[in-house]
């Protein structure tokens, strides 16, 4: 038996930069916190910055504003894989791997490579390296990773 909620990825509107601005500092405050590095005002706008309804898309659970992922081009890496956030209460039940099989699948059948950056530490890491993602750089705060398309 599937213990999924139904989810969709939708399209992100400018009326939902606040709540990815919101929902941001909930899920990495922690992670930020641990590395000396929380900063509420620098944190939103560093949402504020990336966010793009062109490449943002928003989680629906049941209807309901649940997450967000950006999947941005990039002419050197393939794609960037930026603002994948998941509401707190839905962690860690299997959502968050059927989000990324979902987009990883996507940028298979196109043959595209994907990168993203996460926090020294953090528990998506060890998301990201189950689903083929290896570390190409990493410093004090942050951990780059890649993935080769699957053949």
């Amino acid at each position: 038996m599937n213990s999924l909620p139904v989810w969709t990825l939708e399209p992100a509107g400018p009326a939902h930069l606040e709540p990815v601005v919101e929902l941001k500092a909930q899920v990495m405050r922690a992670d930020l916190e641990r590395l000396g590095r929380w900063d509420r005002e620098r944190s939103r706008e560093r949402v504020r910055k990336s966010f793009s309804t062109r490449h943002t898309s928003v989680l629906l659970v049941e209807g309901a504003f649940a997450g967000c992922v950006t999947v941005r081009p990039d002419e050197q890496v393939g794609r960037r894989l930026e603002l994948f956030y998941l509401a707190p209460h839905l962690q860690g039940r299997g959502l968050g791997t059927a989000v990324l099989r979902h987009l990883l699948a996507d940028a298979d059948a196109a043959g595209d490579p994907v990168r993203l950056v996460v926090l020294q530490g953090s528990a998506a890491q060890r998301l990201y390296a189950r689903h083929g993602f290896e570390v190409v750089h990493e410093d004090p705060i942050d951990v780059t990773m890649h993935r080769e398309p699957a053949r």
